[in-house]
């Protein structure tokens, strides 16, 4: 399984400089959501690191299907946080038990 990262070039950045190989520098909502269609259709990826603000600029729809998906599992960081889901309760939804207790 791979890790891939979408987002604007600041976010990106700094996984590609760690050697992510599969990073996907976007420069609008439209250009993201393009890669989260092709991200979630590659069995290939396990895990999608994206950051908050770019998942709540998505179509509901393409959200929703990114907030259910066990695989990959998709990591939110930064911004505000709204709404988001924690990484424990991504570990506990793929998983199915929380690691933590």
């Amino acid at each position: 399984m791979e890790l891939a990262v979408i987002g604007k070039s600041e976010f990106v950045t700094g996984f590609r400089l760690a050697g992510i190989k599969k990073v996907y520098e976007t420069v609008d909502a439209e250009s993201t959501e393009a890669r989260v269609k092709e991200v979630l259709e590659d069995k290939n990826i396990g895990i999608l690191v994206m950051h908050n603000d770019d998942i709540a600029n998505l179509p509901e729809i393409v959200a929703k299907n990114l907030n259910e998906s066990v695989q990959p599992t998709v990591v939110a960081l930064g911004g505000n946080g709204e709404g988001s889901t924690s990484l424990r309760d991504k570990i506990k939804q793929a998983v199915g038990v929380d690691l933590w207790k």
